[in-house]
């Protein structure tokens, strides 16, 4: 089914939510999304690449579900902010990437201005926990922000603090944030450190329903050794960084099993974007760079598998169109929160635009609520300026597609690329000068008829500014604030 210019409304729009308690109940599954961070297909044997072999992630495939046709954004905040709220970047702000602990500038993940996802499934009766990174809050300054994001345990890496140099380390001798503070975990590798928080966690609480939102360090810069690794060039330490993410999968799935609650976890793993551009890998024989922070296909459609053996039929394979903005109220519908439009109560209302896929899942339905999907903001420009954080861009560019055409819209919000992504998957031909058959004319009108209901001009990040910090990003620094996290 194609879009019409209300239904696009429709779907962008998708009005209110609001969230309340409910009691614990069997069926309910617990959680754990793990998200990984700078990976494409490429780099996936269930996905076609050649080039490594993934042994546990593909195990976990075919236990459950493959999607073929998942967004994320093409950056790292981005995507990590529309995971947690359900909107999109023009609307939640973040639509550049900002490392607040590096750059501060009284910018903060501010959970009273969102929705928030740990904070819902923690109102729904879930224990919560999460460890790896967020970068969207400075620990120094708000020590207790996963705390007002619903988490009742964590293992962070703090995120780069200006002036604090052990803080650069993810890796090796890992600087990582607890209840008991920050501190250097000398001859510790960080992602086996999170890894065994985690499945303490489960062991410690397996009779409750547990939320677990494991954001990943690996695979991102820089390339390192693993415990598993010898020495090697940039593309072997990758090889060995992704096989280590495949052995810590796996590892998580037996804890699972240990634990007696595999059966009743739902298990979502996938990544924040695609790969860096420094690599290249090959899929289903084609050569494909990395394609972080670019919105071509290898930069935003991103490997997402759904695990859950008492409801989801295992070996199965699904092209329909989802996005991260999607995971908010999937995770609310399974966790038994009505999402709905309410907006007569005294609760204070959030726009979501995500729809849940549940019934893609469970039921087994060929097609999500979804006519199309979105990814927009390649590149970053985003400054600080007397107002805060701004981004530089009234519209930044994105891409609208649906299950076989890719339209790219720029800054001045016109077309500018037409792609046919069944008949040319590595994007090479632009049809806007093409259109001689009807079923291109129609399918281009109905992808451009969406570009109305944006608004015209991109949300900045909202937050109330935290305390100027001496080491904030002076406000004279009107350039692009463009380093690689």
């Amino acid at each position: 089914m194609i879009i019409s210019t209300c239904s696009a409304l429709l779907l962008l729009f998708s009005g209110f939510w609001q969230a309340k308690p409910v009691t614990t109940a069997p069926s309910r599954p617990s959680i754990l999304i793990i998200l990984v961070d700078d990976l494409g297909k490429e780099w996936i044997s269930q996905y076609g690449a050649t080039d490594i072999s993934t042994p546990a992630i593909d195990a976990l495939a075919k236990s459950g579900l493959t999607f073929t046709n998942a967004y994320a954004m093409p950056q790292c905040t981005p995507t990590r902010v529309t995971l947690l709220t359900g909107q999109y970047p023009y609307r939640h702000g973040w639509v550049n990437h900002w490392d607040v602990p590096r750059w501060g500038g009284g910018a903060h993940f501010d959970e009273t201005r969102y929705p928030s996802l740990g904070k819902e499934m923690k109102k729904a009766g879930y224990t919560t926990c999460i460890a790896g990174k967020w970068q969207i809050d400075d620990f120094r300054v708000e020590p207790d922000a996963l705390t007002k994001n619903g988490f009742d345990a964590y293992c962070m890496w703090t995120g780069f603090e200006s002036g604090v140099a052990a803080s650069a380390n993810r890796y090796q001798d890992p600087y990582l944030y607890t209840k008991e503070g920050s501190a250097t975990h000398t001859g510790k590798f960080g992602p086996d450190v999170f890894k065994q928080f985690i499945i303490d966690f489960i062991k410690e609480n397996k009779e409750e329903p547990l939320f677990i939102y494991y954001p990943m360090v690996l695979t991102h810069t820089p390339f390192v050794n693993t415990p598993d690794s010898e020495e090697a060039d940039d593309l072997g330490k990758h090889k060995a960084m992704v096989a280590y993410t495949d052995r810590i999968t796996g590892e998580l799935i037996n804890a699972l099993e240990d634990a007696g609650i595999r059966d009743n976890t739902l298990i979502i793993w996938t990544t924040d974007n695609g790969t860096t551009g420094a690599i290249t890998g090959t899929r289903n024989g084609f050569s494909v760079p990395g394609g972080k922070a670019k919105t071509t296909e290898s930069g935003i459609n991103v490997p997402f598998l759904v695990s859950w053996p008492e409801q989801i039929s295992p070996n199965s394979i699904s092209d329909a169109l989802i996005d991260f903005t999607d995971i908010f109220p999937t995770c609310l519908e399974l966790a038994g929160i009505p999402v709905r439009n309410q907006t007569d109560s005294g609760s204070k209302p959030f726009d979501i635009d995500g729809f849940s896929f549940r019934d893609v899942l469970v039921k087994g339905d060929e097609h999500s609520e979804r006519q199309w999907i979105l990814a927009m903001g390649g590149g970053n420009n985003a400054a600080l300026t007397e107002n805060g954080v701004e981004n530089q861009y009234l519209f930044r560019d994105r891409v609208v597609r649906n299950k076989q055409y890719k339209l790219y819209i720029n800054s001045n919000r016109v077309p500018e690329k037409f792609i046919d992504l069944l008949a040319d998957p590595m994007e090479t031909t632009n049809l806007l000068d093409s259109l001689q058959t009807k079923e291109r004319k129609r399918h281009f009108h109905q992808l451009r008829e969406i570009i109305p209901t944006f608004p015209e001009k991109d949300s900045d990040p909202k937050y109330t500014p935290n305390p100027p910090q001496a080491w904030d990003v002076p406000i004279t620094e009107q350039s692009q604030v463009w380093k690689k996290q």
